[in-house]
């Protein structure tokens, strides 16, 4: 994989919170040589800083930062896409360019260029440990090469899978804000141990880790699980009292919703 990456010139436009993540799982693993790499934030005062903390040369330049690259990695918001589409459109000369923004279709980023291949991306802040969520889907000119490519760099971040964009706002609203849903979880399984006599790091430490083993072990049996909870749940036991307290408090049906509802949305803020 870092034969297939580390030689590509990589403009990061948007060296931000999501941009600043993905580059430095990119220069940490190698996929990315920092010689290769020219990036750009929004603000002159943060240029040095960033230049600084991720040893790459950052400007307020995008033309200059595309114009060497041969991929284009677009992490700003969305709001800005188009304008800063528009801007780099006379020096894209279809290089690669993979957007993370959420939201914002690969047909409108496509508008200002000609023939230029698009790999949208829709990944999340648990790349920050190795274990994002990734949802690639291929524009119009992207070719399977270019989705091994992007495979290739968020594989470096977590897990991939590549799926058509009609499903890019169910990806948004499930495991793009799943981890702030799973956050309260935790919190509030935390809060529960308190109340229960647990000190609240503990209680913290001991939430944090059976969301984390219970998860593990989704991914790894690959078992449903309904299953994997039957094997917790005895017989006149501790456990199907505790479950039986969510399904009458509406835990399942509230978490549903709450990925709906987040999915809905998505597809309003590309309107």
């Amino acid at each position: 994989m870092t034969e297939t990456t580390n030689e590509h010139r990589i403009a990061v436009l948007g060296l931000g919170k999501l941009g600043g993540i993905l580059l430095r799982a990119f220069l940490d693993q190698g996929l990315v040589l920092p010689e290769n790499v020219r990036a750009t934030v929004q603000r002159e005062e943060h240029a040095e800083l960033r230049s600084a903390l991720f040893g790459v040369p950052v400007s307020t330049d995008n033309l200059s930062a595309v114009e060497d690259a041969d991929l284009v990695l677009l992490c700003v918001k969305p709001a800005t896409v188009r304008a800063v589409c528009e801007q780099i459109a006379p020096v894209i000369d279809r290089k690669l360019l993979i957007s993370v923004a959420a939201s914002v279709p690969t047909s409108l980023i496509e508008e200002p260029f000609d023939d230029v291949p698009v790999v949208r991306a829709m990944s999340g802040t648990p790349a920050a440990i190795g274990a994002a969520m990734t949802g690639l889907c291929a524009g119009t000119y992207a070719t399977d090469e270019h989705l091994a490519l992007a495979q290739a760099l968020f594989d470096a971040v977590g897990r991939t899978v590549i799926l058509d964009e009609k499903h890019m706002d169910a990806v948004t609203g499930l495991s793009a804000s799943g981890p702030a849903f799973i956050y309260v979880i935790i919190e509030s399984l935390a809060e529960a141990g308190v109340k229960v006599g647990l000190p609240r790091d503990v209680a913290t430490t001991l939430a944090a880790q059976a969301t984390l083993g219970a998860a593990g072990m989704v991914l790894d049996t690959g078992s449903h699980p309904a299953l994997l909870k039957d094997e917790v749940t005895t017989p006149a036991g501790c456990t199907i009292d505790g479950l039986l307290e969510l399904e009458e408090g509406g835990l399942r049906v509230t978490l549903i919703k709450a990925v709906v509802k987040a999915t809905e949305r998505a597809g309003e803020l590309k309107d």
